[in-house]
C-alpha cells in the first residue's frame, strides 16, 4: 500500500490533520490502538477567558475563528450534531472577585467575551451568595461523539486500522519510509501522552495530567448554561450534568479512582445544594507542557517524521489552528508559530 501520509493516534489532533489531509487529496492511514482517553473523556468546553485569572485564553480569537467552522464542517459532513453554544457563568468568591471581572471587561482582548453587568438573579440550588460573570462566545464540542463517528467514518473509507504502531518497524529510505506492507512519505503522531513511547520525540518535555469527571443526575436543578465555580457543571440534557475536573500528576492510570470521585463530591458541596446521583465517572491523561503550548513540527533528524500533540485542556480550539499551520509548515514550507514550534527545546 503506498499512501502519503501515516497518522499516529485519532484523537482532536489527528482528526484536525485528517481533516487537512482530505482537503488537499491526500491519502492516508490511521493507526488507532484506543490507548488514549483524553479525547474520548473530555469536557470539550471552548472558552477564550482564563476564569482563574480573568485573563485572555492565547490566540483565542484566532483560534476560534478557524474552530467554529471547522466543527460546524465537520457536523455537515458526518451529519451530526457537536457543537452546543452556551453562556458560562462565573460564580463569583468576593466582592474583590467582583471587582476584578470590571476591570478585566475593560481589557481589549477581553471585551468581546465578557459581559460587564453582573448577573445577580438568584437561582435554586446553586450557591453563588456574589452572583455571576457572563461569558460569551463559549459552548461545548462533543469529543467523545466526534471521535467514534469519525473513526467508524474512516473504517468505511478503509483508511484506518485499530492496532498499536510499533515505531521500531519504521524503516528509512532515501526518498520514502516503510512501515509493514505501507510505503508513505511522512508519518505524523498524534499520540497524546502515548508519546514518551515515541523513540523519535520522547525527548520533548511531555507533562502527563489525569484529569477525571463525574457525570450526575440532579431532577432538581434547572440550568441551561455552565457553571464555573470551585468546579465546572456542565448541562447535558435531561437534568443530567458533567463535574470536573480534578488534576492529578501523580496517577498516570486512565482508570476512575476513588480519591478522585471523593474530591469532586467535596468540591461539588460548595456549588450545588440539590440533590444528585451519580450515574457514571470517568478519566483521562491530559498531555501538557510545561510552558503551556503544543508541540509542533518536525524532527530535528528526519525530515518526513512530524508531531502535533500536547494540546492540553484547550485542544478543541488549539487542534484546527496548529493542525493547520502543520500541513501548511510541511506541504508549503510554511512557517511554524516559535511559541508552538517544537524547535524552542532544541
Amino acid at each position: 500500500m503506498k499512501v502519503d501520509y501515516i497518522i499516529v493516534g485519532l484523537g482532536l489532533a489527528g482528526i484536525a490533520f485528517a481533516e487537512e489531509l482530505i482537503a488537499a487529496n491526500k491519502t492516508f492511514v490511521v493507526f488507532e490502538d484506543d490507548s488514549q482517553q483524553s479525547s474520548l473523556v473530555a469536557g470539550g468546553v471552548y472558552n477564550p477567558v482564563i476564569l482563574k485569572r480573568f485573563t485572555p485564553v492565547w490566540n483565542a480569537k484566532e483560534q476560534l475563528a478557524v474552530a467554529l467552522p471547522f466543527y460546524q464542517k465537520l457536523e455537515e459532513k458526518l451529519q451530526i450534531q457537536i457543537d452546543e453554544k452556551f453562556l458560562i457563568k462565573k460564580v463569583f468568591k468576593s466582592i474583590e472577585d467582583q471587582n476584578n471581572w470590571f476591570e478585566a471587561a475593560d481589557k481589549p482582548l477581553l471585551s468581546d467575551y465578557i459581559d460587564p453587568k453582573l448577573d445577580t438573579t438568584k437561582r435554586k440550588g446553586i450557591i453563588a451568595d456574589f452572583g455571576y460573570g457572563n461569558v460569551n462566545e463559549a459552548g461545548r464540542i462533543d469529543t467523545k461523539k466526534l471521535v467514534e463517528v469519525y473513526r467508524a467514518y474512516l473504517k468505511s473509507e478503509n483508511k484506518i486500522q485499530f492496532e498499536k504502531f510499533d515505531h521500531q518497524q519504521i524503516k528509512f529510505r532515501q526518498n520514502h519510509l516503510e512501515y509493514k506492507e505501507i510505503t508513505t512519505d511522512r508519518i505524523v503522531f498524534c499520540e497524546g501522552f502515548g508519546m514518551t513511547e515515541n523513540l523519535f520525540f520522547n525527548y520533548l518535555p511531555l507533562n502527563e495530567v489525569k484529569g477525571e469527571l463525574i457525570t450526575i443526575h440532579a431532577p432538581e436543578l434547572e440550568v441551561d448554561f455552565l457553571i464555573k465555580s470551585t468546579v465546572f457543571v456542565l448541562p447535558l440534557g435531561d437534568h443530567l450534568y458533567k463535574v470536573g475536573a480534578t488534576f492529578n500528576w501523580s496517577d498516570k492510570t486512565s482508570n476512575p479512582s476513588e480519591e478522585g470521585r471523593n474530591e469532586l463530591v467535596e468540591k461539588l458541596k460548595k456549588v450545588i445544594t440539590v440533590p444528585y446521583t451519580i450515574i457514571e465517572q470517568s478519566a483521562g491523561i491530559r498531555p501538557t507542557v510545561r510552558d503551556r503550548r503544543p508541540l509542533v513540527g518536525m524532527h530535528p533528524t528526519y525530515n518526513n517524521l512530524a508531531i502535533l500533540n500536547g494540546l492540553g485542556t484547550r485542544g478543541v480550539m488549539i487542534a484546527p489552528t496548529v493542525a493547520k499551520q502543520l500541513f501548511n509548515y510541511l506541504e508549503n514550507d510554511g512557517e511554524l508559530d516559535k511559541e508552538i514550534d517544537i524547535k524552542r527545546f532544541e
